[in-house]
């Protein structure tokens, strides 16, 4: 195969969505990882869609075979309904745990591993504005992005020497399907919210798609380490 090789989780919509298809745009082949099928990933030709969830990658053999990847995307991820932790189950947070942080984990030492066999590799971690300052989210969802931002960085530390580059990038309110109940009757959350982002909207899943292909590529290459917000001015606020 003489495509370059992006595995993306959480591919099924949103972002995880967009970066798929950036990268099927820009010639890649594509290991799509999401929960629920996507008919538009899973019927086209560069793309192998898995139906699966990312924590179970010790199980997915088709990439437990595969010898190469130039780009892991860790973009599935899940919402807490910003539950304080006297209001939050454990099984909340067992459940928040797996999705943003343990699925993250084991997808990383499958790529680490495969990365330094062939020299050289790109990772690129979706935090969140709730990695970096409270209200982003609910006590577990806030938790996981904080943990997802040290993660980062102590992988970028680790393997910067060994030509493996890991980034990570933190978005602000994006119309997903994560956020949209903010957009259900009469769309009175979306309006409360963006007009606390300074630019006064939310993102498109596309924008957070360019800035992946970006990091991915060479034009990049001096930036290690980084948790890059996507926010429109939300963090200036702060």
């Amino acid at each position: 195969m003489t495509k370059k090789i992006a595995v993306v989780t959480g591919a099924n919509s949103g972002i995880g969505l967009a970066q798929a298809e950036i990268f099927l745009d820009n010639d890649y082949f594509v290991y799509a990882i999401d929960k629920n099928l996507n008919e538009k990933l899973s019927q086209h030709d560069n793309c192998y869609f898995i139906q699966d969830l990312a924590e179970n990658i010790d199980n997915i053999d088709i990439l437990q075979k595969l010898e190469c990847i130039d780009v892991l995307c860790n973009t599935c991820g899940k919402l807490d309904d910003y539950l304080p932790i006297d209001q939050m189950s454990d099984e909340l947070w067992y459940e928040i745990v797996t999705a943003n942080m343990t699925s993250f984990m084991k997808m990383t030492k499958w790529a680490i591993c495969k990365m330094l066999k062939q020299g050289q590799g790109i990772i690129i971690n979706m935090a969140s504005i709730a990695g970096m300052i409270p209200g982003g989210g609910g006590f577990a969802y806030t938790a996981t992005k904080h943990a997802i931002v040290g993660m980062t960085k102590q992988l970028a530390y680790d393997y910067a020497h060994l030509n493996i580059r890991v980034n990570a990038i933190a978005p602000g309110a994006v119309k997903t399907e994560m956020t949209k109940d903010d957009f259900s009757g009469d769309g009175k959350i979306a309006k409360e919210v963006a007009k606390r982002v300074p630019i006064g909207r939310y993102a498109d899943p596309s924008e957070i798609a360019k800035l992946t292909l970006f990091l991915a590529s060479d034009d990049s290459a001096y930036i290690q380490g980084d948790i890059i917000p996507i926010d429109g001015g939300w963090l200036q606020r702060n």
